[in-house]
Formats: C-alpha cells, sequence, structure tokens
C-alpha cells in the first residue's frame, strides 16, 4: 500500500491549492482529501515498490532457472 506520509503531503498540496475562501476549513477538506485518495489507491490495487522489486526478482530467477532446465533438455539425447 501507498505510505501514508506521502498521502498526507498530497492531501495537504491539495488543500493549499484551495482559494482563499475555503482556507477557513483547510483541515476538513485535507482529511477529506486524504480519505478520498486512501480509498482510489485502494481501488487501483497498487503495491508498494519494494513488493514490485521482490516480484521482479522473483521473476528473473524463475527465468534463469528455466533457462537452465531448457538447456539441460537440450542437452540430452
Amino acid at each position: 500500500m501507498i505510505n501514508l506520509d506521502s498521502l498526507d503531503n498530497l492531501a495537504h498540496k491539495l488543500s493549499q491549492a484551495l482559494p482563499p475562501s475555503l482556507k477557513e476549513t483547510k483541515k476538513d477538506i485535507e482529511e477529506n482529501f486524504k480519505v478520498i485518495l486512501q480509498a482510489t489507491f485502494a481501488k487501483m490495487n497498487l503495491v508498494t515498490r519494494e513488493e514490485f522489486d521482490r516480484q521482479t526478482a522473483l521473476l528473473e530467477k524463475a527465468r534463469e532457472k528455466l533457462a537452465a532446465l531448457e538447456k539441460k533438455l537440450d542437452e540430452l539425447p
């Protein structure tokens, strides 16, 4: 899942972009932005960079093993 600090930062930046007339309710709007962003990212089924890198490494190992097995098969009489 996405880093909550990143969500806080993004929600804060969005609230800073609001017109001055809405600054009075800034904290409420910022919290609403955070909730909306969390829900949206959850629906997107995102993974963290660490999980992506871990899966990439596993895939690379599987490819190497497959290549080794294919080579062994080719060497069989």
